[in-house]
């Protein structure tokens, strides 16, 4: 099963991307057949900075996706929402890769589902 999960929210102030990437690593668990991309797009992509220090006991959207990349599961960042930010490639968490909209589509395409947060 391939699903795909498109997130648009900042990391943090709204928890949005926090939950979408709640189910996406719940997904990973519990459905050993499954693939499962994830697009980081619009403020979602400083999901992907590394370096993020958040408060002891505040999840940490950083970990999350560290964690997510270990398995065969992938991560996508919009370019130009990247270039609009000015997130470069060397900012991001290891495994996550830049990306574009034709990729997005592609992947939607192919996907059983598609959930938006």
């Amino acid at each position: 099963m391939n699903i795909v999960f498109v997130l648009n929210d900042p990391p943090y102030g709204s928890e949005r991307s926090y939950n979408g990437l709640r189910l996406a690593v719940t997904l990973a668990k519990q459905v050993s057949n499954c693939s499962i991309t994830v697009f980081l797009m619009a403020d979602a992509v400083s999901c992907a900075k590394k370096g993020q220090k958040t408060p002891e006991g505040y999840y940490n959207i950083e970990r999350m996706l560290k964690r997510f990349t270990l398995g065969t599961h992938r991560i996508l960042l919009c370019g130009r929402c990247m270039d609009a930010r000015g997130l470069a490639e060397a900012d991001l968490v290891e495994g996550a890769q830049r990306s574009t909209m034709d990729e997005l589509a592609q992947v939607t395409v192919a996907a059983d589902k598609v959930f938006v947060f």
